[in-house]
């Protein structure tokens, strides 16, 4: 079962999993790799964030589920899973956007900055309705203003709502401001509408069959049988690497759009983990213990895992030791390559973030008892 290659790799079901940039992630050809081949089982992927192997498992038909404990990460792999239509997404945008009194609108220098009046009036409207997703389609327009909410401004249409930004990061209000007004990039009038509609035409023209599956909001760390009524046969994942910490304040912008406060919360970040690397393993030690209990015997666990340069660790022995004392036993380990987050348009705002280094897949099984 060839799902990925260069010939496939313009296949429009895969438009669905680009529907809102997520910098921290990993190539879909890993975990269709994995899957390939393989048996029908559900697959549990305990550090999901935006989804990468949950769609996978859709693309190749398995059951799955996605446990994340960022909100902005659930929202986006939730969409993975939806199933939708381009005028259901767009009648529902519309009956927000024409009958929902935009409430809290957030004022100050920044967002007079970022966003015209109106369009800022129209993405509060869709806060306020999207708040307490009740459908798909609800899940899936939250998914795709998430990914429209910033980025950088085009010559033709616009793409996105705000005035020039980064796509896959918010930039932090005073450096923002501080970029506009020295370039006297003023925002624009968007509508929102318009933006939502030709997104949604791109991303749900050809959705995947859907497959019986949920994500859920969650600390894997605290993971319990009684949490899941089916076991899993595979657990295809990539956990946060020791010394990444800054998920929600570099979005914090799509966490205001989800209910958070508008601005930059830096206390609301509650990674695996901090600050020791002892911390980090017990962690990780944790969550793989928690998994092995949702696992059927002989279950596969499959883990991406690097490092960054701004912390010296070897990634194989802090893998190794987050495994030791678990019911895991190693089977092979393969060298991934290296990997980088990119420059994630930093370009735009003149300054670098750090590349990730070495990066490996480990394999292994659950042990019998």
């Amino acid at each position: 079962m060839e799902l990925w290659s260069k010939r496939r790799s313009s296949d429009p079901r895969l438009r669905l999993n680009a529907i809102s940039p997520y910098y921290t992630m990993f190539p879909l050809a890993f975990p269709l790799r994995v899957l390939a081949g393989a048996e029908r089982g559900w697959v549990l992927d305990p550090f999901c964030g935006r989804g990468t192997t949950n769609f996978a498992a859709r693309l190749a038909g398995f059951p799955t589920v996605g446990v994340d404990i960022n909100p902005i990460a659930v929202a986006i792999a939730q969409a993975k899973l939806a199933s939708t239509t381009v005028h259901g997404v767009v009648e529902r945008c519309q009956q927000i956007l024409e009958s929902e009194a935009p409430g809290d609108v957030p004022d100050g220098e920044f967002w007079s900055w970022c966003f015209h009046q109106k369009t800022l009036e129209d993405v509060c409207r869709l806060r306020q309705a999207l708040s307490d997703v009740q459908t798909e389609e609800d899940i899936v327009l939250r998914a795709l203003v998430l990914g429209v909410l910033h980025g950088p401004r085009n010559k033709g249409l616009p793409s996105y709502l705000s005035n020039q930004m980064p796509r896959t990061y918010a930039t932090k209000p005073d450096a923002a401001v501080r970029y506009w007004k020295s370039r006297g990039i003023h925002p624009v009038y968007v509508d929102v509408l318009d933006v939502v509609r030709r997104r949604a035409e791109h991303v749900l023209s050809h959705v995947p069959d859907k497959v019986p599956g949920f994500v859920r909001l969650a600390d894997s760390r605290t993971l319990a049988p009684e949490d899941f009524a089916m076991r899993f046969r595979y657990v295809i994942t990539s956990p946060p690497y020791f010394g990444m910490k800054t998920y929600v304040s570099d979005h914090w912008l799509r966490h205001w759009f989800l209910g958070g406060p508008p601005y930059v919360d830096y206390a609301s970040d509650p990674q695996l983990g901090r600050p020791s690397l002892l911390a980090f393993i017990e962690g990780l030690r944790e969550v793989w213990t928690r998994v092995s209990q949702v696992c059927e015997p002989g279950a596969l666990l499959v883990v991406r895992f690097g490092a960054i340069p701004s912390y010296e660790v070897d990634p194989i022995e802090v893998l190794r030791a987050s495994l030791s004392g678990t019911p895991w036993k190693e089977r092979r380990l393969c060298d991934a390559g290296s990997a980088s987050n990119g420059r994630r348009q930093a370009d735009q705002f003149q300054f670098v973030r750090s590349r990730a280094t070495l990066e490996v897949d480990l394999y292994a099984s659950l042990e019998e008892a």
